[in-house]
């Protein structure tokens, strides 16, 4: 004897799977707790940036760079790819290890997939050799 799923359970799991599926797009860093950056935080002195690089600030979740001397940008430390906490700044990239993405030190643009989306901006302030968020 065979059942057949009713109208009601097929919506059920049909609205489950949806939802696990838009959950699962954006990702979830899974630590809530992580300090959240906060406006007129002092992150670095611009001398700690060294040219053609950058520095990971793992607390804030931001990365700063330096592509040329005197031109900081800062960007989200979060890979866009799966939301893998990125490992370095090298060469002119900032690398996330977990699957190989790398991004533009001056603009946070994809260089190497699998990501497709590039790092989002964030604002600093430099004053000074002081570099602070915005």
């Amino acid at each position: 004897m065979t059942h057949r799923p009713t109208r009601r359970t097929i919506l059920l799991a049909s609205g489950a799977a949806a939802l696990v599926a838009g959950c699962s797009e954006y990702g979830d860093s899974g630590d809530s707790s992580s300090a959240a950056a906060s406006p007129g935080q002092e992150l670095a002195k611009t001398a700690d940036i060294p040219v053609g690089g950058g520095k990971i600030f793992k607390d804030e979740q931001v990365v700063v760079t330096q592509p040329e001397k005197d031109q900081f940008k800062a960007f989200s430390s979060i890979c866009t790819h799966q939301r893998c906490p990125v490992a370095n700044v090298s060469d002119g990239t900032i690398n996330c290890t977990c699957h190989g993405s790398k991004f533009s030190i001056t603009d946070g643009s994809v260089t190497n997939p699998p990501a497709t989306k590039p790092l989002p901006e964030k604002q600093i302030t430099v004053r000074g050799n002081s570099i602070s968020l915005a």
